[in-house]
């Protein structure tokens, strides 16, 4: 499936998104171990529910954080996340 701002991504099976407060943010636990996320992954990632579409993640993240232009970014981080199995697509 080509990525675009209608695919709606989800945590990827295995994985488990949440804030770790000794760390200091998201991070994506799975069996072998942990992955930590800085602001803006994290942002993205808690996003990722299976419900919204990208468009809809960029226009919350624009909203939230008084923001233009995020799209490009988004789309960006979304298809390296996919690439490395912490995001699947419904």
């Amino acid at each position: 499936m080509a990525l675009s701002t209608d695919t709606r991504p989800r945590i990827g099976p295995g994985f488990r998104l949440q804030w770790e407060p000794v760390q200091n943010c998201h991070v994506l636990l799975y069996p072998e171990g942990m992955v930590k996320l800085n602001g803006s992954a994290g942002e993205i990632m808690k996003r990722c529910d299976g419900q919204r579409n990208v468009g809809d993640i960029v226009a919350d993240l624009e909203l939230a954080f008084s923001a233009n232009g995020l799209q490009g970014d988004v789309l960006a981080f979304v298809e390296m996340a996919g690439k490395q199995r912490w995001l699947a697509w419904v």
